[in-house]
């Protein structure tokens, strides 16, 4: 049995693309009709849709949807959450990991939907700095805990494969809510981030 992946696409949203993508390969030269490049530009379509899924997703509602009462109040992290996400300045990727903390407040949420939130801001045309505040802000707002905070890692092809092309660089970036102002807080989320528990 032949294999079928099932995909779900704006149709009108891919030919509008599937065409431009048409138009720009045969502006840099490539030839559109061999076999190799035929469908790249419906391909490219598809995955821009997919990379950009975020502005379709509301990460209030992802975590609204899984709020619970609880009386723990100590601090919760989910760090090393894998992102992927393209630089707005050049739609160039840029990759790397956020980590995620709060302190509750009578509430907590589902840890799996920590990682969504993050996915939803990446999944956008972004700069680090708006992605980092993006994920602090949401879930401040939303969850109302005593404090967030968020620190990003990410290597930006947009240095390393032009401009300045260095392979090596990293970016960090960090935004801090409540509690996670206080001096011994913030140290502590950054040092349980840092080190090697599991």
């Amino acid at each position: 049995m032949a294999y079928r992946k099932s995909d779900h696409y704006d149709d009108s949203l891919t030919n509008l693309l599937k065409n431009g993508y048409h138009e720009m390969l045969a502006g840099l030269g490539e030839d559109v009709s061999r076999e190799g490049i035929l469908k790249t530009p419906e391909r490219a379509a598809k995955a821009m849709q997919f990379l950009t899924q975020g502005y379709k997703q509301d990460a209030a509602q992802i975590i609204r949807s899984a709020m619970f009462k609880e009386d723990y109040s100590e601090m919760v992290i989910v760090k090393d959450i894998e992102l992927y996400s393209l630089c707005e300045h050049h739609i160039l990727p840029f990759f790397g990991k956020a980590h995620v903390a709060y302190i509750p407040n009578g509430h907590i949420v589902g840890l799996s939907k920590i990682p969504r939130v993050v996915d939803v801001f990446a999944r956008r045309l972004q700069v680090q700095e708006r992605l980092t505040l993006e994920v602090r802000d949401v879930i401040q707002e939303t969850l109302q805990p005593l404090g967030v905070a968020v620190v990003v890692e990410a290597q930006h092809l947009c240095m390393m494969m032009r401009g300045v092309q260095k392979q090596n660089s990293v970016t960090t970036t960090s935004a801090f809510t409540g509690e996670f102002r206080n001096e011994e807080t913030r140290s502590e989320f950054l040092r349980l981030i840092g080190a090697k528990l599991h």
